[in-house]
């Protein structure tokens, strides 16, 4: 057993400090990026934020909502290869724009290739809780030798020396985050973790020695934290909670005392293995919680204030692309974020 003391940081614990600036607008900021891949040689242009694979928000709906505004979609993993086929007949742009979600069983695997095979889609997300095992680095070395010219991201991780040996293994994107979501319970079941902001600092910086990238999975609650998600260095930035409860997601509208919600959970809880296993297994424990959040309407509008918020941000900061903000950003610690005097009388 050893303790670290250095100080681990949260979206929380930070803000970005303003600069001297010479943009007049926030139209003036460009949030596309272009990325070249290592492993694979592919490239992708567009705004690097990616709806969760939860079945929640990875739909269909969501993936054809988001394309329109350049962003991408992981999509749930428990989708058939027949509707993977239909939905890439009927938008073959919003296919360009998808990741096929998978796992690490053999029935995963065979899935996964039919989904690649009738789709023709050339982005995989590798998705498990925990990536620091043997069978997952395994995996990862099949999917690569079997699609060598295919994005595939990886993940989740939040160290550096971890991060090194997906992109080694063939990832191009390594995903970042243990326990940060806001329905996952991982922390308080197992006591495993790190705080975001900083496993993002330190995962980027090692990926970016080995000419990889990163993905932030996990923790954003505002624009402002996806903002410093990606001053802290990533990539991509993962969003699930964001951006449920919308038109685009899993689930029926809800209603009840006159207040409309949809229904939210983690992949990892007792309803989502239910609702796909039929039972939790005796040798593990839910990691995930089930809510309700408020019924939230077209996506559309949360996209508008998310991609407006970052924009502001590097207005702030003088940079006139997103890939600029991490070079011209300054993080100071802080005690307080915001002033919460009248939350408890804001119009519901």
């Amino acid at each position: 057993m050893r303790i670290e003391y250095d100080v681990k940081l949260d979206f929380k614990d930070v803000l970005i400090r303003p600069k001297r600036s010479v943009l007049t607008s926030r139209s003036e900021v460009s949030l596309e990026r272009e990325f070249r891949f290592k492993n694979s040689g592919a490239t992708w242009k567009g705004v690097p934020i990616i709806a969760a694979n939860m079945d929640h928000t990875g739909t269909f709906e969501m993936a054809k909502a988001l394309a329109k505004h350049q962003l991408l979609t992981a999509i749930d993993k428990f989708i058939s290869p027949a509707d993977w086929q239909v939905f890439a007949t009927r938008n073959p742009e919003a296919t360009a724009a998808s990741f096929v979600s998978v796992g690490i069983s053999e029935e995963d695997f065979v899935k996964a290739q039919e989904i690649i095979k009738v789709s023709k889609v050339k982005m995989i997300c590798l998705d498990v809780a925990n990536g620091y095992t043997e069978r997952f680095v395994d995996f990862l070395k099949r999917l690569r030798d079997n699609y060598p010219d295919t994005l595939i991201m990886a993940g989740n991780v939040v160290t550096g020396e971890m991060v090194e040996e997906l992109l080694l293994s063939g990832a191009d994107v390594v995903k970042i985050g243990i326990g940060p979501g806001s329905v996952c319970t991982t922390r308080e079941k197992t006591g495993v973790g790190y705080p975001q902001l900083s496993a993002i600092i330190e995962c980027a910086d090692a990926a970016h020695g080995l000419g990889g990238h990163v993905c932030a999975d996990g923790g954003c609650t505002s624009p402002g934290d996806v903002a410093k998600a990606f001053a802290a260095g990533a990539d991509f930035v993962m969003l699930g909670g964001m951006l449920s409860g919308h038109d685009e997601c899993l689930g029926e509208v809800i209603e009840e005392d006159g207040v409309r919600f949809k229904r939210f959970y983690g992949m990892s809880s007792k309803e989502a293995m239910e609702k796909y296993h039929g039972s939790v297994a005796e040798y593990r424990a839910s990691e995930g919680r089930s809510v309700d959040v408020p019924y939230r309407g077209a996506v559309k509008n949360t996209v508008l204030d998310i991609l407006g918020g970052i924009r502001s941000t590097c207005t702030y900061v003088g940079a006139h692309r997103l890939k600029e903000l991490s070079k011209r950003t300054t993080f100071i610690r802080v005690t307080q974020q915001l002033n919460e005097v009248f939350v408890a009388h804001q119009a519901k």
